[in-house]
C-alpha cells in the first residue's frame, strides 16, 4: 500500500496551522474542481486527492493520528526498511467522531446513488472503510452497524447584495428539483444545511446531509468586516471647506444624505448606525455603515478660478504672518 503525503498534496509545511491548511485546500479545490475542468480525469483524481488530504489535515484528531504514523514511517525509511514490508496493522481503525466526511463534489448527480468510496486504500486503512461494503476482517468477524451516507459540501458563490437580502439556489438531485434558501447575513465560510440530501449509504443507513458552503464575492463599493460595511464617499473641496450635504450609497436601499461639517478633513469617517449587514439568524438587527471622506480636488480650473485660489492663498499667508 502506498503512503500518502497529505502535506505535500496540499503544498503546506508540516507545522502549518489550521488557517494555512484551509487556505491551501480552497485554492486547490477551486483549481481542480470538475466544473472548471470538465472531462479532465487527471483533474478529477487530483480533486479527490486534495479533498482526502483536507479530510485528514483539517480534522485535529485525524491529523494527530496521521502525524504519529508519519513519524513511524520516516523511522522505517531511515532504517532502510522495504516500503512493502511496513507493518500497517497497528494503524488500522475507524475514523474519529464516527467517520464524519466533508468532501466537495462538482456534479450532484455523482453524489446520489454513486458506487464506491472517494477515498484511497491508505485513508481507509487508517480511518475505516468509509463508503464501501462492510468488512469483517478488522472487526473479529462481525460486521459494522449501518453508517450514514457521506456529508457533502458544495461550494456556492453569492453577491454581497444576495448576502444582504438572502437568496436561493436551485439544485438537481435524482431528477428532483431542490430549492435551497440562503438566509440574510451569511458570510464567507457560512454553511447552509440541507438534511438528508447528501451521499447514499452503501450499508443501509440514512443519507448524509448536503452543506452549501458560502463564498461572498467582493463588492466594488463596499468592504465587509463582520456585519459592518465600509465605503469611500467623494466630497468636493468646497463642501469639505464650507460644509454641506453628500449622498452615501446604501446596500439594500436608497442612498443616504450625510451632513458634512465645515472644515472636514480627508479620511474622516462617519458612522451610520444600523445601516450595515443584517445579522445572521437576527435579520431585524444590523451592523453599521462607515463612510470615509475622500476629498476630490477640482481639475481643469478656469483662469478666473485659478485667480481666486491664488487670492485665497495670499489671504491665508497674510493671516499667518500677522
Amino acid at each position: 500500500m502506498e503512503y500518502k503525503d497529505y502535506y505535500r498534496i496540499l503544498g503546506v509545511d508540516r507545522n502549518a496551522d489550521e488557517k494555512e491548511i484551509r487556505r491551501a485546500y480552497r485554492r486547490l479545490a477551486r483549481q481542480y474542481h470538475p466544473d472548471v475542468n470538465p472531462g479532465d480525469k487527471q483533474a478529477e483524481e487530483r480533486f479527490k486527492e486534495v479533498n482526502e488530504a483536507y479530510e485528514v489535515l483539517g480534522d485535529a484528531e485525524k491529523r494527530e493520528k496521521y502525524d504519529r504514523l508519519g513519524a513511524d514511517w520516516q523511522r522505517w525509511q531511515r532504517m532502510g526498511g522495504d516500503p512493502q514490508g511496513f507493518d500497517w496493522s497497528r494503524w488500522t481503525g475507524t475514523a474519529p467522531g464516527g467517520g464524519r466526511i466533508h468532501v466537495e463534489y462538482a456534479d450532484l448527480s455523482d453524489l446520489f446513488g454513486g458506487q464506491g468510496s472517494p477515498f484511497s486504500d491508505f485513508f481507509s486503512t487508517l480511518f475505516g472503510d468509509v463508503g464501501r461494503e462492510p468488512r469483517t476482517d478488522w472487526f473479529a468477524g462481525t460486521q459494522r452497524r449501518p453508517r450514514r451516507g457521506q456529508d457533502v459540501v458544495q461550494p456556492v458563490q453569492i453577491t454581497l447584495e444576495e448576502a444582504y437580502h438572502g437568496t436561493q439556489r436551485i439544485l438537481q438531485s435524482d431528477g428532483r428539483r431542490l430549492e435551497v434558501q440562503i438566509p440574510p447575513g451569511v458570510r464567507t465560510g457560512s454553511k447552509v444545511r440541507v438534511k438528508g440530501e447528501g451521499g447514499v449509504s452503501t450499508t443501509g443507513g440514512a443519507r448524509g446531509d448536503l452543506f452549501l458552503q458560502v463564498e461572498v464575492q467582493p463588492h466594488p463599493t463596499f468592504e465587509r468586516r463582520g456585519d459592518d460595511l465600509y465605503c469611500d464617499v467623494p466630497v468636493d473641496l468646497y463642501t469639505a471647506v464650507l460644509g454641506g450635504e453628500v449622498r452615501v450609497p446604501r446596500l439594500g436601499g436608497q442612498p443616504l444624505v450625510l451632513r458634512i461639517p465645515p472644515g472636514t478633513q480627508g479620511g474622516r469617517t462617519f458612522r451610520l448606525q444600523g445601516m450595515g449587514m443584517p445579522r445572521l439568524h437576527q435579520p431585524d438587527q444590523h451592523g453599521h455603515l462607515y463612510a470615509q471622506v475622500r476629498i476630490v480636488i477640482p481639475q481643469d480650473l478656469t483662469p478666473r478660478e485659478k485667480e481666486l485660489f491664488e487670492e485665497l492663498a495670499r489671504l491665508r499667508n497674510q493671516g499667518r504672518s500677522k
